[in-house]
């Protein structure tokens, strides 16, 4: 296994990693944005405001992207396993 295995693996560790928390992410940082916009403009500063749509929105991004999400991370866990045996080397 030399340096550029190594670089493979993590670089597309990472690619996985950005497909699968990705959404959830940008999920959680829109609805973050626009519920502090209108914490600001009502000036209501209620801490379970902004907690409960995220919340919303991680679960419904959960029920629809979530088979995606695990049917990405089992290919790539059974590609790196199907090759580890040219890894060692």
């Amino acid at each position: 296994m030399g340096i550029s295995d190594v670089i493979t693996i993590g670089r597309e560790a990472l690619i996985i990693t950005m497909m699968i928390a990705g959404p959830l992410l940008g999920g959680i940082l829109f609805v973050g944005i626009v519920i502090g916009i209108l914490q600001a403009a009502t000036s209501i500063q209620e801490m379970t405001l902004s907690f409960i749509p995220k919340l919303i929105v991680v679960v419904v991004i959960l029920f629809i992207l979530g088979g995606w999400q695990i049917l990405t991370l089992v290919e790539y866990l059974q590609n790196l396993l199907a090759n580890l045996p040219m890894y060692l080397q």
